[in-house]
């Protein structure tokens, strides 16, 4: 084996305690904190407007908030429906391949993004362009955890995914932690990039993206040097397509929606709803604080799911997720300023961050255990033997791992779009709060009557 190339690995089962014990355990980890790497800076591209959108206007550009809240949201279109093809294209090319090429892609967006801040001719269709092509970082998701749940047994598919999710959309409140750090120093003079003077001081815009693009080359020889490739998972794109017969797709779609759609939601509008909401109390440098307790909060959701199962874990969080919403129309600014509270504001997004966190870690257990079963008394019915049955259950997993991310992504556009519509329909861009509710009213119902019958730890199996 040379250093820059790795053998594909032919015989794979992580259900075989004794592989797992020798040498699968190592392969799996090794694999796995290198895909949360690369994760986590596609998910910092995916988020990158959230932040440019609050300092276009330093930057010189004049976009309404309307525009704003839209070029925020549409990375969210793109990764979805990228998460359909990324789905199953991992068992097609293999893990490591379609990791180098689809973190090389978010070179496009990265370095556009750098160049057109700087000049305040470019129209906003340019920006919807890139917008929408920062959304390649969303649809690495689908790909990232499609791949992963491939190497580690069923007993631990809840912790890993959580680790791979969690800590891979902690690049989503890393972006935002350094980006203001950085807007005021001149990093990339040599670039020829230009600041902009705003009340005394210098911004650079152009640094919010193009600080990223070191980590993403770093990222793909990592993955070049370290990941593997489990040819014995290999599958075709129409053999894994049965997956979205399954009610349990469509109804594990929408509670991750609910879940991790509310994660990626608020993450693309909470900068821009607390500078509509509250422009003299906002403060960029504290935009971090939710996502990154979201995602590290999300490994803990599916590492306890494990033990007790992820069905009551969800349903508490949204039952949690209810009342935060209605609480935070009291902390609004009213007619005569009563209630206008931003700390408890902040407060109460970031608790709202934190129940999605947690509850898309629980949400994904469900979804291990559930097609891992399926999947698996489909091929003993079918007459396959424990080897056969095992390659199915991993692939059909994979496969449905990537299309439920689908509609997680689907929430990544809704929720920052429906504060830009509820804004030019009513005029107040928290209305939409009130459409937040009933979802998570719609997917306690779910998880009651529909997986609650079936038992905590195998919900819906």
């Amino acid at each position: 084996m040379s250093f820059f190339t790795r053998p594909k690995i032919t015989d794979w089962d992580p259900e075989d305690e004794q592989m797992w014990a020798e040498k699968g355990h190592r392969i799996a980890e090794r694999n796995l904190w290198i895909s949360i790497y690369c994760l986590a800076l596609s998910f910092g591209v995916f988020m990158l407007f959230s932040v440019t959108t609050v300092n276009l206007d330093k930057a010189g550009f004049d976009f309404s908030q309307t525009q704003l809240f839209t070029l925020a949201a549409l990375p969210a279109i793109t990764g979805a429906l990228l998460r359909i093809p990324y789905s199953v294209v991992v068992p097609v090319f293999g893990g490591r391949l379609w990791t180098i090429i689809s973190i090389a892609s978010l070179l496009i967006p990265t370095v556009s993004l750098g160049f057109v801040v700087q000049d305040t001719s470019t129209p906003y269709s340019v920006f919807v362009v890139i917008a929408l092509l920062c959304g390649f970082g969303g649809g690495n998701f689908a790909s990232s955890m499609a791949n992963i749940s491939m190497f580690f047994p069923k007993s631990k598919q809840g912790g890993a995914l959580g680790l791979e999710g969690g800590i891979g959309n902690a690049g989503v409140g890393i972006m935002q932690l350094v980006s203001p750090l950085v807007l005021t120093v001149s990093l990339f003079g040599w670039l020829g990039v230009q600041g902009t003077l705003v009340d005394g001081q210098m911004i650079y815009v152009a640094n919010i993206p193009w600080v990223w693009v070191l980590p993403l080359i770093l990222s793909i020889i990592l993955a070049w040097v370290g990941m593997d490739t489990l040819d014995s998972a290999k599958s075709s794109i129409g053999s894994q397509l049965h997956v979205l017969k399954s009610i349990h797709l469509w109804l594990l779609g929408y509670l991750n929606m609910a879940s991790f759609g509310s994660f990626l939601g608020f993450c693309a509008a909470f900068a821009m709803l607390s500078k509509d909401q509250f422009p003299n109390d906002y403060n960029l440098y504290i935009a971090f604080v939710g996502p990154i307790l979201a995602a590290f909060l999300r490994p803990m959701g599916g590492i306890v799911a494990d033990r007790v199962g992820g069905m009551w874990i969800s349903v508490a969080c949204f039952v949690a997720m209810i009342v935060l919403s209605l609480l935070v129309f009291d902390t609004l600014p009213g007619p005569h300023e009563q209630g206008d509270s931003f700390d408890l504001f902040f407060v109460i997004f970031v608790l709202l961050f934190a129940l999605a966190g947690f509850s898309a870690g629980s949400t994904y257990q469900m979804l291990a255990v559930v097609f891992r079963d399926i999947s698996t008394e489909a091929a003993k019915k079918a007459g396959m033997d424990d080897k056969q049955a095992a390659h199915k259950a991993i692939v059909d997993t994979a496969a449905a791992s990537g299309f439920i991310s689908v509609l997680g992504a689907v929430g990544g556009y809704f929720i920052p779009q429906s504060f830009g519509w509820s804004l030019s329909l009513t005029g107040d861009s928290m209305n939409a709060m009130y459409i937040f509710i009933a979802m998570y009213v719609i997917s306690i119902f779910l998880l009651i009557f529909v997986y609650g019958k079936r038992g905590k730890k195998h919900a819906a199996s």
